[in-house]
């Protein structure tokens, strides 16, 4: 590569555009901005379609002047701004390469930066970045859904494995998939059993004309054909933990995915679990996790895994009665409180030839009821709900294997004017996980909850409904009438009291959706409102009675 021509060359370009940017760093760059720059002008060259995008340091941009830097004087200290960047970055991507020239006019660097990878838009710490003209700004959401949408229109899946053969792939797996098939077309059994392997593959469209794809050697391939999807891998990991969260035993599968999920089924104790069904004397005796459950979301892992970015499955059974699954790559639909109240399936998919081929198996389905059953289920047993954590990279579900409160859990289940959406953000609530200001609004709107965001607790109405009074009165805690009565009695009994002394008797008072730190700001409040009104004053740490009272 000729760097002094492509220096001369990005000089003659009549302004800073999309994909280049100069700055004179005479001494010094902000590290931050740097990346910053570097999330934009990655994403900017996806986007147009640019195989590098350029900042330039040592160059004034108003005139194109050299005028040289200083920045990272040390060679070695400039490149480790490699590892520096990649710490912060989607899946640590960092510069092509970082160049330097050595011109009369002073030291230019040349930081050469490629184009976010098809289908990942490229963040730095967290956030994604773009270009308007010169201004670097926040990526605006059409740009950030286009680069996103680069993932489905080109399907990893459906490619083929040009090294490959049918003889790659595992006989008793096709065998299986032939009983599945047939099971799911019990009026085609007799033609099916005419078919050969290669007119099979076709027709469940997992080969292409007898070709073998990526998703054949996942759900059919032998464990030793893995090879041949690298650098992504085929891997299913499951971890028993005990009740400290230390590992007690594991293990690993590999393909064929389609007899591998029988396998991790196998391995996770589903143990039994007795509860008093309401006006019962007899316990009613019900599996941990539903087999449903179990399948379904071992199976969307599956599906939706990004295979590109090279991770796998996992599988962590705990001993505290709960399963996590996850797997790689962002949650495609926009939340899981769209999938339950669509009523429609979801229009795309990262691996649609992976999705059909495990639909044509009877695997997974296509009407997206699976995960609204999925739901409804732990709902009727009276289990905590699914628990879903999404960001860019993870889609992470906790799946509950016992009840946290029997008697809320029945009487929020009997409630039948709630729709199942509801329930599942009052669930939430129970869990005290953060609510989105949507989600606030919507419960508000219902008189569902109380409190201001983030300190809210179910309503009077819920906690009626549900025998939980005692709760609702310790969850909405004392009001700041009280905390002043109690500090002026305190006060009136003794002359004079530290701040401590009012949090021993305040702070187990104070509601429970508060923290520790802000129940201590609350009766710090309370004492700066009374001595305010000159009701008490302080001097250092202790607090009085003013005279006048």
């Amino acid at each position: 590569m000729d760097i002094e021509a492509i220096l001369e060359n990005l000089l003659s370009l009549s302004s800073e555009n999309e994909v280049l940017e100069f700055k004179e760093a005479k001494n010094s760059c902000n590290f931050d901005e740097l990346g910053k720059y570097f999330s934009a002008l990655s994403n900017e060259a996806n986007l147009l379609g640019k195989e590098d995008a350029w900042l330039v340091f040592g160059v004034k941009d108003n005139g194109k002047k050299i005028v040289g830097t200083h920045f990272r004087a040390d060679t070695t200290k400039l490149q480790n701004l490699k590892a520096e960047i990649a710490n912060k970055t989607t899946h640590r991507i960092s510069f092509k390469e970082i160049h330097e020239v050595h011109t009369p006019q002073g030291r230019v660097i040349l930081f050469q930066i490629p184009p976010a990878p098809k289908g990942i838009p490229l963040a730095w710490a967290g956030h994604y970045y773009g270009r308007d003209g010169e201004q670097l700004n926040a990526l605006n959401l059409e740009e950030l859904e286009r680069i996103r949408k680069q993932g489905c229109e080109n399907d990893w899946s459906s490619e083929i494995c040009r090294k490959a053969t049918i003889s790659d792939l595992s006989e008793e797996a096709i065998l299986r998939a032939r009983e599945l098939y047939t099971a799911k077309n019990s009026d085609l059994r007799h033609e099916i059993e005419l078919w050969d392997e290669k007119t099979f593959l076709n027709k469940v469209k997992i080969c292409i004309k007898g070709k073998v794809t990526r998703t054949a050697i996942l759900l059919l391939g032998k464990p030793e054909s893995e090879y041949l999807i690298n650098p992504a891998v085929a891997k299913i990991s499951w971890i028993l933990k005990n009740r400290d969260n230390i590992e007690k035993d594991y293990a690993h599968f590999s393909c064929p995915f389609l007899l591998s999920v029988e396998a991790v089924f196998k391995k996770i104790r589903n143990l039994k679990y007795r509860y008093l069904a309401e006006e019962s004397l007899f316990p009613d005796e019900v599996e941990s996790y539903d087999p449903y459950i179990i399948r379904e979301a071992l199976n969307n892992c599956i599906a939706h895994q990004d295979y590109t970015l090279g991770g796998k499955i996992n599988i962590i059974e705990s001993e505290e009665s709960h399963l996590i699954f996850s797997n790689m790559g962002a949650f495609i639909p926009q939340s899981i409180e769209s999938v339950i109240t669509s009523d429609a399936p979801e229009s795309r998919y990262r691996n649609k030839f992976l999705s059909n081929a495990m639909v044509n198996l009877n695997m997974i389905d296509t009407i997206g009821s699976g995960i609204k059953r999925m739901f409804t289920i732990q709902k009727e047993k009276y289990f905590p709900l699914p628990e879903y954590t999404l960001n860019s990279e993870q889609v992470k579900v906790v799946i509950a294997g016992k009840i946290l409160d029997m008697n809320y859990a029945r009487k929020l289940a009997q409630m039948k004017e709630l729709k199942l959406d509801e329930i599942m953000l009052l669930d939430k609530v129970q869990k005290h996980k953060p609510l989105t200001k949507a989600e606030f609004q919507q419960l508000r709107q219902k008189r569902l909850i109380e409190g201001r965001r983030p300190n809210i607790h179910i309503s009077f109405q819920v906690a009626g409904k549900t025998g939980q009074k005692d709760d609702y009165i310790k969850m909405r805690g004392i009001d700041n009438g009280y905390c002043k009565k109690i500090i002026i009695d305190y006060l009136q009994t003794f002359s004079e009291g530290k701040r401590v002394d009012f949090e021993k008797i305040l702070l187990d008072k104070l509601p429970d959706v508060l923290d520790k730190q802000q129940k201590k700001n609350k009766v710090k409040n309370s004492l700066q409102l009374l001595r305010k009104d000159e009701v008490i004053y302080n001097k250092g740490k202790l607090w009085r009675m003013s005279k006048s009272k």
